[in-house]
């Protein structure tokens, strides 16, 4: 069992930068693969980045450049996103993956609005 939990989010004007971080818990040896989805009000969940445990990175092609998803040596995930914009309006997911189970955090709510 892995327990995840974000925070950060909030409101950002455009332009703006906010950092999301995931701290997981429990059973962290068994996970594989860290990272985050978004999922705008309305819209299908979709994939932001992840890191692999050997530290290989993906990213949704049209949010590179912005986006940067780090870790730090006790298992939280964090995304520095920058240059925020309109589009950008989530809940931010974050998700664990190991040999047998993906877990998904509750979500952050990003808002970004003049």
């Amino acid at each position: 069992q892995v327990d995840l939990v974000e925070s950060g989010g909030g409101f950002v004007q455009p332009g703006g930068s906010l950092r999301l971080s995931c701290s997981a818990s429990g059973d962290i040896s068994s996970i594989t693969l860290m990272g985050w989805y978004r999922q705008p009000s309305g819209q299908q969940r979709e994939l932001v980045a992840y890191m692999t445990r050997s530290g290989a990175v993906n990213y949704k092609n049209s949010l590179r450049g912005r986006f940067t998803i780090s870790r730090d040596a006790l298992n939280t995930s964090f995304l520095q996103m920058n240059n925020l914009k309109v589009e950008d309006t989530a809940v931010y997911l974050c998700h664990a993956r190991t040999t047998v189970q993906t877990y998904w955090g509750p979500g952050t709510q990003v808002t970004v609005s003049s």
